[in-house]
């Protein structure tokens, strides 16, 4: 069973100093993390912030393309976590003969988060994902507050300079 979830946070795993998305369900009963880099957190935190870059990211390049195509990103699932991988399908929907076409394409969560956010497309865990993941203690992470107490996503991205994106090796 999928069940639709929401970016709730990023974070930092204080023990690894790896990034975090925090996905959490509509009635907040489930919560799921998902270790990314910080290239990749930083494409979420720049929509979920509204920042506005000169030039367009990855994800905002890829949302422009497929809008141009006609082609509409349904949603998203995070569908499996083997060896503590995340899997993650984006499910795209455009128009071909006079029907209706589905094409599923393979991605790692953070990719088809990021487009997600940009596309206003629903996200879904599936069930099992959830269950797999019960081992991770949420209690130890440290989430980026916005009240002050610790560095806030958008003054990390707009300070970061262009030579830094390329240090973060992922």
């Amino acid at each position: 069973m999928l069940i639709e979830m929401k970016v709730s946070a990023l974070a930092v795993d204080p023990y690894t100093n790896t990034t975090i998305v925090i996905l959490k369900d509509i009635g907040e009963k489930n919560a799921l993390p998902i270790w990314i880099g910080f290239m990749e957190a930083s494409a979420i935190a720049v929509e979920l912030e509204k920042i506005k870059l000169s030039r367009p990211m990855t994800h905002d390049l890829l949302k422009e393309i497929l809008k141009m195509l006609d082609v509409n990103v349904k949603r998203i699932e995070v569908n499996d976590l083997k060896d503590n991988v995340y899997y993650a399908t984006i499910h795209l929907s455009f128009s071909a003969e006079g029907k209706e076409k589905l094409h599923l394409i393979d991605s790692r969560p953070s990719d088809a988060i990021a487009l997600a956010i940009r596309t206003a497309c629903p996200i879904f865990v599936d069930e099992k994902v959830i269950e797999k993941s019960r081992n991770i203690d949420l209690r130890k992470v440290k989430e980026f507050q916005k009240d002050g107490t610790s560095e806030d996503w958008k003054d990390i991205l707009e300070n970061l300079s262009p030579e830094e994106f390329g240090k973060y090796k992922m």
